[in-house]
């Protein structure tokens, strides 16, 4: 029994399909031997791994935001301004600036001081609630993308800034958490860096912040040998 091997490639002149073996496209005629039908399969292999290695470069390692549970202790310090805030709206401050420190107010200044100190709730109310919304929408604002060949991030509500970092200017990482980070998860993973602009860079309050540090130094690594990079200590 004959065995026929029916595995193709592509003619390297006219694109045609012919058998892996050939030596001559029955096709155009050119010889697959050739100095030049080398030269022309050298660089479709070639463009082949470039194409290969750019999407190597595009590939995302790692993308995400900081967690609002970074947020907790301008929370924290808030809700204790809301109830500096309802006090002031709530209690009667004037009465009890009358029993227990003995002023004598008049009904007219005890009545302006009452609207005053509502005021005042409501005012110290709004630039607490304005703060926190603020700092809510700058911390979604900011977006993180890492790749095999860089560090990439936006930051910025009106003025958007957008950067990048190469992986071969990163030196060192750290990552810091605390107690509460550890509880519901996230962290802070910082980087020190040759780059002029950014000698140090912080990932803040991101989740899985134990998987992004083993990705930066793996790629970090990997970069420096790509670009034949040594850090000196």
């Amino acid at each position: 029994m004959t065995v026929v091997d029916l595995q193709t490639k592509q003619c390297p002149f006219c694109a045609e399909t012919i058998q892996a073996q050939a030596v001559k496209c029955r096709f155009c005629g050119e010889f697959l031997n050739s100095k030049k039908a080398k030269a022309l399969q050298n660089r479709a292999e070639s463009n082949s791994q470039s194409s290969e290695d750019e999407e190597t470069d595009d590939k995302i390692l790692f993308a995400g935001k900081p967690s609002l549970f970074g947020m907790a202790p301008a929370i924290v310090k808030g809700l204790f301004f809301l109830v500096v805030a309802g006090c002031l709206i709530k209690l009667p401050l004037e009465s009890m600036a009358d029993d227990l420190l003995g002023l004598k107010l008049t009904d007219n200044q005890a009545l302006a001081f009452g609207q005053y100190r509502v005021l005042a709730g409501f005012g110290l109310t709004t630039v607490v609630v304005l703060i926190l919304i603020i700092k809510m929408v700058r911390l979604k604002m900011i977006y993180y993308e890492v790749t095999p060949e860089r560090i990439e991030w936006g930051r910025g509500i009106f003025d958007r800034r957008v950067d990048n970092l190469d992986m071969f200017r990163v030196i060192d990482l750290k990552m810091r958490r605390s107690l509460f980070d550890c509880i519901v998860g996230i962290g802070t993973v910082g980087l020190v860096t040759t780059d002029k602009t950014d000698p140090e860079f912080d990932f803040e309050k991101i989740r899985r912040p134990r998987q992004l540090y083993d990705i930066i130094k793996e790629a970090s690594l990997d970069a420096d040998q790509r670009n034949r990079v040594i850090h000196l200590e």
